[in-house]
């Protein structure tokens, strides 16, 4: 089931998070009116983790269970190539410097479980450290209980506690004597630490089951409920929710029906969001993310050596070269990487 209708939401999301690192003091993210989106651009992130939940479970709906090994190895295929590159791109000017604890816990995906670590080598790649925590549960989670109706109830009990004390715990922790504030180890624990994300992804889940249980009846035009989610959600981000933090899975109370509403949706804002060049903006977000901090530290250096040192001009030229790159990569680098890891026979490692 391909929801291309979604998929152009992942570029939103990855490119105001590059506004949130390196444009908000940049027309027109800096308006008064409206900059407050880009103070809070990192919620992204969040939406990212559930949009996984959500995609995972609508991927494999249809299979009575999932095999292990061929759901790592596609896993793997999808996420790795491009991490590693920018893992790459990143230590070239600092090779001589690197650490080797922290290259070793960014290759191996497990910076994140480190609080004092989790930002290391590339700073974004901590998210990649908590999706690959979704990746691992995720399998043994459907098998044992998605794919199970007579479990259905149980399931839903389990993710809506699970979510609530998640919540509990990461704003008891944030007003107590543990929590340091920004910057130490305790920021990077309660932010970055992979399990404290994953009620994010357990209710994509929960909104997976119940929209492909519900997709063929309900689809229709759903645009003004769409607008008026996207309203809800600028208002949570501009006045909060009684002062609660929404970094860790809370904004899941307007981006799960969001995300559902989207996906059911058949109305204009559909026709608009598959448009091919929007759906592949979508299929390079993964890069926009990831590359973001070695393409634009790079072209700042470029652009100094060339004399561009005006702000908004380095920024969106930054900006056009990380697209440029990114599609580049997804083109000659992600997609034949990775149909060519999908398709290699696990059998032939182990004959070898």
């Amino acid at each position: 089931m391909r929801l291309d209708q979604i998929t152009f939401t992942r570029f939103l999301a990855a490119f105001a998070i590059v506004v949130f690192h390196f444009g908000q003091n940049i027309f027109p993210f800096n308006n008064e009116n409206f900059s407050f989106l880009f103070a809070g651009a990192n919620l992204g992130v969040s939406y990212f983790f559930i949009l996984s939940g959500f995609i995972m479970v609508v991927a494999y709906h249809k299979k009575p269970t999932i095999n292990y090994a061929n759901y790592y190895k596609n896993r793997i295929a999808r996420i790795y190539p491009i991490y590693f590159l920018a893992i790459v791109i990143n230590i070239l000017p600092i090779i001589s410097k690197i650490n080797t604890i922290d290259l070793g816990l960014n290759l191996a995906v497990i910076q994140a479980w480190f609080p004092s670590r989790a930002l290391s080598i590339n700073g974004t790649g901590w998210s990649i450290s908590v999706e690959f925590l979704f990746y691992a549960l995720f399998p043994l989670l459907y098998n044992l209980l998605y794919n199970k109706k007579k479990y259905r109830g149980i399931t839903i009990t389990i993710i809506i506690v699970f979510f609530f004390a998640s919540q509990f715990f990461l704003n008891y922790y944030l007003q107590s004597n543990f929590y340091e504030g920004y910057p130490s180890n305790s920021h990077n624990f309660i932010f970055y630490f992979p399990l404290l994300h994953l009620n994010g992804f357990l209710m994509g889940n929960l909104a997976g089951l119940f929209f492909v249980k519900s997709s063929s009846a309900k689809t229709k035009n759903y645009d003004w409920i769409i607008i008026l989610l996207i309203i809800a959600t600028m208002a949570i981000i501009k006045y909060g929710v009684w002062g609660l933090n929404l970094h860790n899975g809370l904004m899941a109370i307007v981006f799960l029906p969001l995300i559902v509403f989207i996906s059911l949706n058949n109305g204009l804002l559909s026709r608009i969001s598959q448009n091919k060049f929007l759906v592949f903006l979508g299929e390079i977000s993964f890069g926009i993310y990831i590359l973001q901090l070695p393409i634009f530290h790079f072209s700042k250096i470029i652009l100094d050596e060339i004399g561009v040192v005006d702000p908004s001009y380095v920024f969106y030229l930054s900006c056009f070269l990380l697209i440029i790159f990114s599609s580049v990569s997804y083109i000659y680098i992600e997609t034949p990487l990775r149909n060519y890891i999908k398709n290699y026979k696990l059998g032939k490692i182990l004959k070898e």
